[in-house]
């Protein structure tokens, strides 16, 4: 009676251990998997931000060039909206606040009562400080953080891209042409953080 007690025991043991190593098992499997969906998000978070700053940099590269020698208007002034929607959080937060307010207020003082010291260069980065200052949540949270803000930044550049190749005179030009290949590149960088957005989005 005795040793089959002994043997129940130990069997009833053995299947303890047993058990217990397997959930061990199946929670280092999950751990693992869990830190590698982590490590997977987060490459993506730090490739999107990445991304981001590349298409904001991008598109005030277009305006710089635009003083050079880029003069059309309706190119430059699409570039407002792309900028306060892909530019980064960061510097989006610091020009919405305060310290933007303060740019947006002189602005709109040296406009209205010194416009002749107040440079044309100067014109549309005002603007942008301006509407990113004045800018309702709607546009400023929900649109701006929203697949709608990306789908927006990328009609953007889809329209900037064909009026800059009808410009050139034609998609040959526009890569061969000393001027149209700084914008052409400049043009093609604002096309890869919508798209990679979007595509986050969809998957």
């Amino acid at each position: 009676m005795e040793k089959k007690s002994y043997f129940a025991m130990r069997r009833h043991q053995e299947m303890e251990s047993g058990l217990l190593a397997s959930d061990f098992h199946d929670f280092a499997d999950a751990a693992k998997k869990l830190a590698n969906h982590a490590i997977k998000l987060g490459g993506l978070g730090f490739g999107t931000t990445f991304l981001e700053w590349i298409a904001s940099f991008a598109a005030i590269y277009l305006l710089i060039l635009d003083r050079t020698n880029w003069k059309t208007n309706i190119l430059t002034g699409l570039l407002i909206p792309y900028i306060f929607f892909t530019l980064p959080s960061i510097l989006f937060n610091v020009f919405r606040g305060e310290i933007g307010n303060w740019i947006a207020f002189v602005a709109v003082i040296l406009r209205l009562f010194f416009p002749k010291h107040f440079p044309d260069w100067l014109e549309l980065p005002c603007a942008l400080i301006l509407l990113i200052a004045v800018a309702p949540s709607l546009f400023a949270s929900t649109i701006r953080n929203n697949w709608i803000g990306d789908v927006i930044c990328l009609v953007i550049a889809c329209y900037l891209l064909q009026e800059h190749i009808r410009a050139s005179g034609g998609f040959k030009k526009s890569f061969t042409e000393a001027n149209g290949i700084s914008n052409t590149v400049g043009i093609i960088l604002l096309f890869v953080y919508p798209a990679w957005a979007i595509l986050l989005d969809i998957l």
